[in-house]
């Protein structure tokens, strides 16, 4: 299927060719027959791609913030790669889509197949949207007039938070595509409607739909003109749908406005507010978020939870529907804004003056029968007939992009495939790092003969699903910390795993030089380690905090450094105690304290901090044996205390990641031992969910049985008590 993105690097926009999306649980599969191009926020986005490096800068100024800590913590070369890495990332255009279901995801009961719906699936010819992003379309409403529900919702959202009543002197200032449905909707709402634009068509289309249309360009003033039409009072309300840097369109809505005025934002504007003019008429200033409630947040829109309606009467689902049923009343008259109609294949109509374009709405149309295949064909020229150690990645996220291809590229392996969810970010790594096939289901790696294993580095809770159906398939498995997020689910991989086919989790710690090479120093003796993570805070509403999904950063990222203790002390967990930050700490916290007891006398404690400072090191190990230390400061210098021949070896940040692929690519093409032994990978996994429990309960967790897990025997390594 074909699927419009933009790069960020470039600014170019492309048709590009990727697999079919794969239907999920909660999802609706669509067919597209229209899509509106926002013109306004696709025409920043380009002009934003198109611009340098320091103009790029200049415009987000808190990311360059950013890159200037990355490089205090980890150097100038790995984060100009990440960065350049950031901006290679294809970005999928739109978010206004029409179009038939064709498929419905477990869960879904609203629709059915055949069903015409608005969505805000991006330009493709097949979407998949979750339920709550989906909206049925009423029989006497054209699939062109459908295709601005999305964007008509943001505008309406806006007049909710102004709460306009009848009557009331309500100014718009920008009357692109957006300003002029929140025109038109405040109309049908009974309110005088004033509207401000620079462009002369577009006061003269207002004018025509009953609103006041004020051009400065015309010689208007428009804060007198507003003061004159509300007879010396000031507009009730002002609504900002434009897009422009200066501070002067704030400053006017603000003079503009009578005593207790309320502005709304719901373009781009200049902020820098005049504390006077808000202060002396004690105005209001809100910031419109989107659709509307329910837009970011994953409870609703990726799960399905809906906000009870007598509670939140219009979300923004509601508000679709709330826009579909305006346009089918007559009350809302949208083929009107329509500009022009363009295929699919000929966007550079649209796309290649979009700069200049004075359109208010432009429709893309899409043929009939787009392929549908879930595989495509991205590096033609590439074979793997008789070869050993040919791999299929499944995920295509941050850590793929940014670290596991480019290493897997200098260790020279063999990839066959990369499957996504979608479609694009697979297809867009795969051109860069010239693989084969793209997919978007990836049980097609698991039938494909050819492939030897599989690298898994999607989302936590997938993980154990996936690796078990890998195993079953006869596949290597390379998966991404954690195995496993449960018991349950971990007690199922022993029992499946026979040591046929290696199974490697991505503790990539032992493998950095700096970790081997004090690994090398103090042999196998009883040592104290301990091991400080500065993980840095991620906000509480992304999925990594979720225990269902990532499983708390203690299961999800602590278990890293379990198994770095394990490697180094050469022995196995039997005890675990954690202590939380906070009067009654929850079982989800990423600032803690965790005791390790090891089977040979050796400790371990790992403090995994998130409210460090970003300018000191992320992680340090620290080894005590036998009157020597070894200090390891963020995998890039290691200091030794007390060792003959031995002080100090330096490099750049090398986590492992390097000597770990280049191990695993050695090993499935060659054979040999497992990279980690698979005992002390379940040991490792069992003492993360004791780390859990121990702060439930409030005391050491004993491990009782620890035992070299027989691959050919199912039974757990160990019992939690």
């Amino acid at each position: 299927m074909k699927q419009l993105i933009q790069s960020f690097k470039t600014g170019e926009t492309i048709l590009e060719e990727v697999p079919a999306p794969q239907i999920a649980r909660g999802q609706v599969l669509i067919r597209t027959t229209r899509s509106l191009v926002s013109l306004g926020t696709e025409r920043m986005l380009v002009e934003f791609g198109k611009a340098n490096l320091v103009q790029k800068a200049r415009q987000q100024p808190e990311r360059v913030k950013e890159v200037l800590d990355k490089i205090r913590t980890e150097g100038l070369m790995p984060t100009l790669e990440a960065v350049f890495n950031k901006l290679a990332q294809p970005l999928p255009l739109g978010y206004c889509n029409v179009g038939r279901v064709i498929g419905v995801g477990e869960g879904v009961s609203e629709f059915k197949t055949g069903d015409r719906v608005a969505s805000n699936g991006p330009h493709a010819e097949i979407v998949c949207v979750p339920q709550n992003l989906v909206a049925a379309i009423p029989a006497n409403v054209s699939d062109d007039e459908a295709a601005f529900t999305v964007i008509g919702s943001i505008g309406l959202q806006g007049i909710r938070l102004c709460n306009p009543t009848l009557g009331e002197t309500i100014v718009v200032i920008g009357l692109g595509l957006i300003g002029m449905i929140t025109a038109e909707l405040l109309l049908a709402n009974g309110c005088k409607v004033i509207g401000i634009d620079l462009d002369a068509e577009k006061i003269a289309l207002a004018r025509k739909k009953g609103i006041i249309g004020l051009n400065p360009r015309e010689g208007a003033d428009v804060v007198k003109s507003v003061l004159d039409e509300t007879h010396g009072k000031g507009a009730d309300g002002v609504i900002i749908t434009a897009s422009a840097k200066t501070d002067e369109i704030i400053s006017q809505a603000a003079r503009m406005s009578r005593k207790r005025g309320r502005i709304i934002l719901v373009g781009v504007i200049g902020l820098n507010i005049s504390r006077a003019e808000f202060y002396e008429k004690e105005l209001t200033f809100q910031v419109s978020c989107s659709y509307g409630p329910g837009r970011y947040d994953d409870d609703y829109e990726q799960r399905g939870i809906d906000y009870p309606l007598p509670y939140v009467r219009w979300t923004e689902k509601r508000n679709f529907e709330a826009i579909l049923q305006s346009i089918s009343s007559g009350k809302l008259d949208v083929a009107s804004l329509i500009s022009e109609r363009v295929p699919l294949d000929e966007y550079d109509k649209v796309y290649g003056s979009i700069g200049q374009s004075r359109s208010i709405a432009s429709i893309l149309l899409y043929r009939e029968n787009p392929d549908e295949q879930k595989v495509i064909r991205v590096a033609s020229a590439v074979s793997f007939a008789g070869k050993r150690g040919v791999w299929g990645i499944i995920g295509a996220g941050n850590f793929t992009k940014m670290t596991m291809l480019p290493v897997l590229e200098k260790a020279k392996a063999d990839i066959k495939y990369i499957a996504s969810a979608g479609g694009l970010t697979g297809t867009a790594l795969a051109k860069k790092h010239k693989i084969a096939l793209s997919t978007t289901d990836y049980q097609e790696i698991l039938r494909d003969k050819e492939t030897d294993g599989v690298m898994i580095t999607t989302r936590h809770n997938t993980h154990a699903a996936m690796v078990l159906k890998a195993l079953a398939a006869g596949k290597h498995v390379f998966v991404e910390k954690p195995l496993a997020l449960n018991e349950d689910e971990l007690e199922q991989i022993i029992a499946a795993y026979d040591g046929s086919v290696s199974l490697t989790v991505g503790f990539n710690r032992r493998f950095s030089p700096h970790v081997q090479k004090v690994k090398q120093l103090v042999g196998d003796t009883q040592m104290n380690v301990i091991a400080t993570m500065n993980a840095g805070a991620i906000p509480p509403n992304v999925w990594v905090h979720d225990m269902k999904v990532g499983g708390g950063r203690i299961v999800g990222e602590a278990c890293h450094f379990i198994d770095l203790i394990t490697y180094l002390t050469g022995s196995r967990v039997v005890a675990v105690c954690m202590n939380a930050m906070g009067v009654n700490p929850a079982e989800n916290t990423d600032n803690a304290s965790i005791l390790l007891q090891y089977e040979n006398g050796s400790t371990g404690v790992i403090n995994y901090f998130s409210n460090g400072s970003k300018a000191y090191s992320k992680e340090r190990i620290e080894v005590y044996s036998q009157e020597r230390t070894a200090i390891i400061d963020n995998y890039k210098q290691t200091t030794g205390y007390g060792f003959k021949g031995f002080s100090k070896l330096k490099t750049t940040m090398d986590k492992g990641h390097k000597g770990q692929f280049q191990a695993l690519i050695n090993s499935v093409r060659e054979g040999g031992a497992p990279l980690i032994p698979f005992d002390e990978i379940v040991n490792t996994t069992y003492a993360s969910f004791a780390a859990i429990k121990s702060l439930q309960q409030g005391g050491w967790v004993r491990l009782d049985r620890v035992k070299a897990a027989e691959p050919s025997v199912p039974e757990p390594v160990a019992v939690l008590q």
